[in-house]
C-alpha cells in the first residue's frame, strides 16, 4: 500500500538517534524520541494528529515533564490506518490513531504478533455513524441502495467506510461480497475512480464524501447516520512503550484534551489551521469539525463506542481480516482518567449538542447559527455574496451538510434538508403533500 511521505518535526535540532520511545546517551543525559503516526487528511483524529502538531502541545508537555530527558517527537503521516498498524507491531510506531474498524485490526495484529496494542482514547464520534457517506457521481441516477447491485463500488476493506457499506446493503437486502463489486482502493484512488467513472460508487470515511460533495465531484447516495450506529476514531498505544514511558503517554493524552479543548473553543481557527495543514478546503473541515459538524471531539472513552466497537467485530470476522478480539482486554481507559483527572467523569458523561443550522459569512472569524434550516435559507438568499459556507442538519438523522447540496422537502411552510435522496424520498412518502424541491426553489420560497 502506498503511503504519504514521512515527515518529522523534532523538539530540539539533532540527529533522530532513537524511535519506539527508545532513550540513547546524549550531550545533557538522555535523548527520548516519541514516534506517533497520524493520518492528516483524516480530519476526525486531528486533536491526536494534524491540529495537536501545528498547536504544539504535545511538545510543551513533554518539555514539562523535567525528568532528566531531552524529547523529540517524529510525526509520521499516512493515507489510511493500516501502515500505522504495522509500524506500531513492528514496535517503529509508539502512538497511533485511526478509525474504529483499523483500531480492531490493530488489536488483532497486535496480539497476533506479540506486539499488543491499548485503546487508550476517543477522538471524534457520531453517535450515529454519520462520520462514513456513500457517494455517486453529480450526473448518476442511481437514487437508492438497491440501485447498486451488480454495479462497482470503491471502499477500503478493513475501514469504518466498508463496515457501512456492507451493513447498509444488508439492511436493504443485498451482499456485499456477491451483490455488488467491489473494489478495494485507498480513497484518494476510489475518489478519482470515481470522477472517471471506473467505479459507480465510493463508501468512504470522513473527509472524502464531504470533499467531493463540495467540489462538485459527487453527491450522496446514503447517510451513514442511517445506520443508527455510532462511528469513531480513537488513539492506540503499544503496550510496551506505555508501561515503559507512562508519562509520555500520560503528557499526550493531556495534549490531547488541550487540542480538544482548543478546537471546541475555537472552531473557526481549528479549521482554518487543519486545512493550511492538509490542503483540505477550511469548509470542508468545519462541516465535519465544526461547532455544529457531524464530528463530537472528546477523549473520553464512553460505553456506547466500546458497545459499538464489539459490534464491529463479527463484520470484520466475516471479512475474514480478523479472528475474534477481545475489545474489552483492548480498551485501557487508565491512563487518559489519569491524565485527564477530575474532569475525566464530566467528559464521560457529556453528550452531543443538537446539530443547528449554521452560516460562514465571508472574511467572519464567526459564524452565525439559525432556529430552522428556512431561516438560514432566508438569510442566504438576502446575503448571496457574502456566503463562505451554508450548512443544516438533515431533517431525519441530524447529520450536517451542505445546504446548497442537500435534497430539500417543502412539507407545508416548512423547509427540510436531507443528505441522501432516499431519506427525503422517505419523508415524503410519510408525509402527505410534502415534495422534494430544488435549492433554488427552497431558497425563493424562503424568500
Amino acid at each position: 500500500m502506498k503511503i504519504k511521505p514521512v515527515v518529522a518535526a523534532f523538539l530540539v535540532l539533532a540527529p533522530l538517534t532513537a524511535c519506539g520511545g527508545n532513550a540513547t546517551a546524549g550531550d545533557d543525559g538522555s535523548t527520548v524520541t516519541v514516534t506517533v503516526g497520524y493520518q492528516s487528511k483524516t480530519i476526525n483524529t486531528v486533536t491526536a494528529g494534524t491540529l495537536l502538531r501545528s498547536l504544539g502541545y504535545f511538545e510543551k508537555q513533554l518539555n514539562a515533564l523535567h525528568d532528566g530527558h531531552t524529547y523529540k517527537v517524529d510525526w509520521q503521516d499516512y493515507a489510511t490506518g493500516a501502515p500505522i498498524t504495522a509500524q506500531m507491531t513492528a514496535g517503529k510506531i509508539d502512538i497511533g490513531s485511526m478509525g474504529d474498524f483499523p483500531l480492531l485490526i490493530n488489536a488483532a495484529r497486535g496480539k497476533q504478533l506479540n506486539r499488543p496494542t491499548r485503546l487508550v482514547a476517543a477522538t471524534g464520534y457520531n453517535l450515529r455513524g454519520g462520520l462514513n457517506t456513500i457517494v455517486t457521481a453529480p450526473g448518476s441516477k442511481l437514487s437508492t441502495l438497491e440501485d447498486l447491485k451488480g454495479r462497482k463500488v470503491s471502499t477500503s476493506v478493513g475501514s469504518a467506510a466498508d463496515g457501512t457499506l456492507v451493513r447498509a446493503l444488508r439492511d436493504a437486502g443485498l451482499d456485499a461480497n456477491e451483490d455488488i463489486e467491489k473494489l478495494n482502493q485507498q480513497p484518494a484512488v476510489g475518489a478519482s475512480a470515481l470522477s472517471a467513472g471506473s467505479t459507480d460508487a465510493l463508501s468512504q470515511f470522513v473527509a472524502w464524501p464531504g470533499l467531493l460533495a463540495y467540489q462538485g465531484k459527487a453527491k450522496a447516495l446514503y447517510d451513514g447516520a442511517q445506520l443508527n450506529l455510532p462511528t469513531f476514531h480513537g488513539v492506540t498505544a503499544r503496550e510496551d512503550f506505555a508501561k515503559r514511558r507512562p508519562a509520555v503517554l500520560e503528557a499526550f493524552l493531556k495534549a490531547q484534551a488541550r487540542a480538544t479543548d482548543y478546537l471546541n473553543d475555537h472552531p473557526v481557527e481549528a479549521s482554518e489551521k487543519v486545512a493550511e495543514a492538509t490542503g483540505l478546503p477550511a469548509e470542508v473541515v468545519y462541516l465535519y469539525n465544526g461547532a455544529h459538524g457531524i464530528a463530537t471531539f472528546d477523549p473520553a472513552l464512553k460505553p456506547a463506542l466500546i458497545a459499538a466497537l464489539k459490534k464491529d467485530v463479527p463484520i470484520l470476522k466475516a471479512a475474514k481480516l480478523t479472528g475474534d478480539v477481545d475489545v474489552d482486554a483492548f480498551v485501557d481507559d487508565r491512563y487518559v482518567r489519569k491524565a485527564l483527572g477530575a474532569s475525566y467523569a464530566k467528559r464521560l458523561a457529556a453528550t452531543p449538542a443538537p446539530a443547528r443550522s449554521e452560516v460562514w459569512p465571508k472574511d467572519a472569524e464567526e459564524t452565525k447559527t439559525f432556529k430552522t434550516p428556512a431561516e438560514l435559507l432566508a438569510h442566504v438568499a438576502g446575503h448571496k455574496d457574502d456566503i463562505r459556507a451554508a450548512y443544516v442538519p438533515d431533517a431525519t438523522t441530524g447529520t450536517q451538510w451542505f445546504a446548497d447540496k442537500a435534497v430539500w422537502v417543502a412539507d407545508g411552510g416548512r423547509l427540510l434538508p436531507f443528505v441522501a435522496p432516499a431519506t427525503a424520498k422517505a419523508y415524503v412518502t410519510a408525509h402527505p403533500g410534502a415534495r422534494v424541491i430544488t435549492y433554488a426553489a427552497a431558497l425563493e420560497q424562503a424568500s
